[in-house]
C-alpha cells in the first residue's frame, strides 16, 4: 500500500470536533488501571528493537509509557533521538532517526520495528520504505497517510512549523519541503509499496479530534481487524487496520492500542524467525 497523498493541497481542513481531545485524560488513567500495561496475559518480546517516533510538534518523552511497557515484555525500544517533531522529516530521519536505528541493529542483530504516532506514523511509513531489509513491522497510530486531512488548527501550525523550517535551514532543505511536492527522499519513499516481509498495522480512532480518521487506513474491508476481548481477529494478516475507542492524543497510553500493538509486534518476531 503507497502513502503517496502525505500532504494533497487539494483536500480541505476536516470538519472535526477538537474538543474530542480533552478527553484524552482517561484513556491514561484506563492504562494504568489496566492489567495490559503491566504485561499481563500479553504475548513477550523477542528482545528486538522497537523505535519510537512521536506525533507533530510532540517530544520524545511524550512515548514514555509506551517505551517502559514494551521493555516490561521483552523488548529494547528506544526514543526516535529527534527530541520534538518539529522538524523537516528528511531531516530527522537522516541525522537522528537512522542513526537510532544503526544502533539499534548493532546492539539486537534483529531488524526493528517502527512505532509512529500521527505524523510519526508517516515518517515511519517512509523508513520501511527506504530501508526494508532493516525493518520487521510497522504500526502506525492515528497516522494520515493517504492524505494530511486535519483540523485547521493543525494545518495552520504545519504552515507555521514550515516556514520556520525553510527560515531556520536556509539551503538545506527544498523549497516544497512541508508539502507532499518535495522532491526529498521522504516524500518520495511515501510513493513506494512496503513489501510483504514488512508487517503493517494501522490503528485508528473514529472519534479522532486531530485527523480524519478516514485517512488513517488502507481503505480496505479485506484487512479490518476485530478487536473483542483478548481476541484480536486476522492478526495473522501482513496488513491490518484496526479500530479502537478513545482519542487522537490518547493512543500514546491506550490500554486498546497497546494489545494490539503486542500482538502485531508478536507476530512480526514470529514471522522474522
Amino acid at each position: 500500500m503507497k502513502s503517496e497523498n502525505w500532504i494533497r493541497e487539494d483536500l480541505p481542513p476536516a470538519d472535526i470536533p477538537l474538543w474530542r481531545e480533552a478527553g484524552f485524560g482517561a484513556d491514561l488513567v484506563a492504562l494504568h488501571i489496566s492489567r495490559v500495561f503491566y504485561g499481563m496475559g500479553q504475548p513477550r518480546g523477542d528482545g528486538s528493537g522497537v523505535i519510537l517516533l512521536p506525533g507533530f510538534l510532540m517530544p520524545d518523552f511524550y512515548l514514555v509509557e509506551m517505551r517502559g511497557w514494551l521493555r516490561r515484555l521483552g523488548y529494547q525500544p528506544q526514543f526516535s533521538g529527534i527530541r520534538v517533531n518539529a522538524d523537516c522529516p528528511n531531516l530527522l530521519i537522516r541525522n537522528y532517526i537512522n542513526p537510532t536505528i544503526d544502533q539499534s541493529l548493532k546492539e539486537t542483530g534483529r531488524k526493528v520495528h517502527l512505532v509512529g504516532h500521527s505524523l510519526g506514523g508517516i515518517i515511519a511509513r517512509s523508513i520501511a520504505a527506504q530501508r526494508p531489509q532493516d525493518v520487521a513491522s510497522v504500526i502506525t497510530l492515528g497516522s494520515p497517510f493517504r492524505g494530511a486531512a486535519a483540523h485547521r488548527g493543525v494545518l495552520m501550525a504545519a504552515d507555521a512549523v514550515r516556514w520556520r523550517v525553510l527560515r531556520k535551514r536556509d539551503g538545506d532543505v527544498l523549497p516544497e519541503c512541508y508539502t507532499g511536492r518535495c522532491g526529498c527522499d521522504f516524500v518520495n519513499a511515501l510513493g513506494h509499496d512496503l513489501p510483504a516481509s514488512i508487517l503493517q498495522t494501522a490503528i485508528y480512532t473514529r472519534r479522532d479530534g486531530i485527523v480524519d480518521w478516514q485517512y488513517c487506513v488502507t481503505d480496505n474491508p479485506e484487512v479490518d481487524c476485530e478487536v473483542s476481548g483478548t481476541h484480536i481477529g486476522m492478526a495473522d494478516n501482513p496488513e491490518v487496520d484496526c479500530e479502537v475507542s478513545g482519542t487522537h492524543i490518547g493512543m500514546a497510553f491506550n490500554p486498546e492500542v497497546y494489545r494490539i500493538v503486542a500482538e502485531r509486534l508478536a507476530k512480526a518476531s514470529e514471522a522474522g524467525k
